[in-house]
């Protein structure tokens, strides 16, 4: 389960960034599995998502999500339909939302239960002003862009990254239509 914590991480990450639009970068289906490996795929599909990130290798997760970045900008920017004069501001705000290079130092669980109650607040206050620093660049970064932007521009970038911090699936996955997915049937 996603602590608050993370969830803020990722929606302040997600948010400042502003970018992505929900059907823009669908993927293809991939071939059709065998059946063996379909039986052990459908038995596993639950826990795939989280294990698959927890196994993933650090670089090769970060590399991902830098090509999946770079994708989302290159749709905006083609939507956008920037003219020459706005390519600097593009290039800033590009540069100003890209998230820190490599992964973030960890802070070992083990570790951190070594510390006493008010260490482990200090270092939690520490990284939440961290976190809220980088916010903030980011924040400034993108409002200076938009306001490079003309009003239909504007409306272009609102909505292609209007879905951010809107409701999840119960995976974290939104639906096709940005929202959850229809509620369960009520047991009678």
């Amino acid at each position: 389960m996603i602590s608050l914590r993370q969830r803020i991480v990722w929606a302040s990450l997600l948010g400042s960034a502003a970018l992505a639009s929900s059907g823009a970068f669908a993927q293809a289906p991939a071939a059709a599995p065998s059946a063996p490996a379909a039986a052990v795929a459908q038995a596993d599909s639950a826990a795939a998502p989280k294990a698959q990130h927890k196994r993933m290798d650090p670089a090769k997760r970060m590399e991902r999500m830098q090509e999946h970045r770079a994708k989302r900008l290159a749709a905006l920017k083609e939507k956008l339909k920037l003219t020459s004069a706005q390519e600097g501001a593009w290039s800033s705000f590009t540069t100003a939302t890209q998230p820190p290079a490599g992964p973030r130092p960890h802070l070992d669980r083990a570790e951190f239960a070594k510390l006493t109650t008010p260490e482990r607040l200090e270092r939690m206050q520490t990284r939440q002003a961290e976190r809220s620093a980088m916010f903030a660049k980011r924040a400034d970064a993108t409002k200076t862009f938009y306001a490079a932007l003309t009003p239909e521009q504007q409306k272009t970038f609102d909505a292609e990254t209007a879905h951010f911090g809107g409701p999840r699936g119960h995976d974290g996955h939104r639906g096709h239509d940005g929202h959850r997915g229809a509620p369960a049937p009520a047991k009678g």
